[in-house]
């Protein structure tokens, strides 16, 4: 059975951007060779997001919009649907006790209900993972 675990939106963007990009970050996406990563129901907002900021900021082309968003749909990334009674419930409540966005706290959750590690660069959000026990991702043990 492959590798599975969460990553979230500060290591896909690394992707993109490469003065953002990181050893971590490249053997992240390298692992998904032989491993499965899951993502909550936000994040294809938050990915466009981020790349439309981009593209208007000039930091990218239209074109290289496109082709960022053709290799991640070739990647095997599951967005994970969830309910908006369950958003608007456990997952604030996540947000609420860490003192972190919704956004965030929706990587956590899902890391938590799957026990799975995530893969982040995001230092904030790796301490609250690791106060909340949910390990961190290593590309090494992937294989």
């Amino acid at each position: 059975m492959p590798a599975r675990f969460v990553v979230d939106t500060s290591v896909v963007m690394s992707w993109c951007f490469e003065e953002e990009g990181n050893s971590y970050a490249e053997a992240v996406l390298e692992s998904l060779e032989f491993a499965e990563a899951f993502v909550p129901a936000i994040w294809p907002l938050e990915v466009g997001n981020v790349l439309l900021v981009a593209e208007r900021k000039k930091r990218l082309t239209q074109a290289a919009v496109v082709r960022f968003l053709a290799l991640l749909s070739g990647l095997p990334i599951t967005v994970e649907q969830e309910t908006p009674e369950r958003m608007l419930k456990e997952i604030v409540s996540l947000a609420r006790e860490h003192g972190r966005s919704t956004y965030d706290a929706s990587y956590l959750d899902l890391a938590m209900r799957f026990d799975l590690p995530i893969a982040t660069v995001d230092a904030s959000l790796l301490k609250v993972t690791k106060k909340c026990k949910v390990p961190a991702f290593d590309p090494a043990r992937a294989r």
